[in-house]
């Protein structure tokens, strides 16, 4: 089954697997980490996300708050991990610093351990995944035609907040996390929801006749397995996008993420050069820079690559032109 529950149970299935075999380990949150739980938490997150836009609000929103505490638990695992492998391989940067990122990540190991227990993720009885189950179990679940009408209308309304929030942004970028970051997150829950949905959104076949489209299809961008979309399955209906557009879609999120990355890199180790070095914020902005040389970039002209990426990309009314309407397949 690939409509409605079966698309959750798909997920709390592997939930359920990861979370029985951490639950012996001696530190479950490093088990689910490194086993990519995190990747589930997320999908589960986006589905409910998206269901919680189509109907049953309360219900969706109940269980995406437990997906969403979890994922960006594990988040902040990811953020202190990657930075503490980045500045080890970098012999510039001070190894005070990736010891502090190694100390912030075993602190967020511990809390998670707590939160587990606490919320019964991995308690003697494991209760929560039992009544998430029994929370989905009383949602209205529509029909298939009922059901992609209501995500090509969910879509479209997102759409419509993405290019308000870009409007309101201004003609410049001047903030990297409520900004470019926030920006990047709802274009790529877009680019999520096809995925969580199983088959149910497809992409068209054909090529548009669009010059302005022809830059974002990169070899990168073409053959990333993140624009591979789930088989057809036993979908009886499904919603259709127009590949080049999405694929437009990835690409930006892609660059978009390139930036947020460099940025947060600059950033993270300026927080760890002022707690241990013992300097203002502004000292150690400067260090953190001078640092990361291989960054040839400041947080400022980050933003200002993410205001010309981004200012092609809504001119061009990329997303307004993706959905190509359902078919029978």
């Amino acid at each position: 089954m690939t409509q409605g529950p079966g698309r959750f149970e798909y997920y709390l299935i592997q939930v359920d697997e990861l979370l029985k075999k951490a639950s012996k380990e001696v530190n479950p949150t490093e088990y689910l980490f490194k086993n990519d739980a995190r990747t589930k938490f997320f999908m589960l997150e986006g589905l409910a996300k998206l269901y919680a836009g189509l109907h049953n609000k309360k219900i969706f929103s109940y269980v995406k708050d437990h997906f969403k505490a979890l994922e960006d638990m594990l988040g902040a695992v990811d953020y202190f991990d990657a930075f503490a492998k980045s500045f080890l391989a970098d012999a510039e940067i001070p190894s005070t610093i990736r010891m502090y990122m190694e100390e912030k990540r075993e602190q967020e190991y511990v809390k998670i351990n707590a939160y587990l227990l606490k919320k019964k993720w991995i308690s003697n009885d494991a209760a929560r995944t039992k009544k998430i189950r029994k929370k989905l179990k009383k949602a209205d679940w529509q029909s298939p035609e009922k059901e992609i009408a209501l995500i090509d209308t969910y879509y479209k309304k997102e759409i419509e907040e993405i290019n308000n929030f870009y409007k309101q942004a201004g003609s410049a970028f001047t903030q990297m996390e409520e900004q470019v970051h926030e920006l990047r997150r709802q274009l790529r829950w877009l680019s999520i929801y096809p995925q969580t949905l199983r088959g149910a959104i497809q992409l068209t076949e054909n090529d548009v006749d669009d010059a302005s489209v022809k830059k974002y299809l990169t070899d990168e961008v073409i053959h990333s397995p993140y624009n591979k979309l789930p088989a057809v399955a036993n979908n009886e209906i499904v919603l259709l996008f127009e590949k080049n557009y999405f694929l437009a879609l990835s690409f930006v999120i892609s660059a978009l993420g390139k930036i947020k990355d460099s940025a947060l890199q600059i950033m993270a180790t300026a927080d760890a050069v002022e707690h241990t070095q013992f300097v203002s914020k502004e000292v150690a902005m400067d260090r953190a820079c001078k640092y990361n040389h291989t960054i040839n970039d400041n947080v400022g002209s980050l933003l200002k690559q993410a205001d010309e990426l981004c200012a092609a990309f809504f001119a061009e009314d990329n997303l307004g032109k993706l959905i190509a309407g359902s078919k029978n397949p």
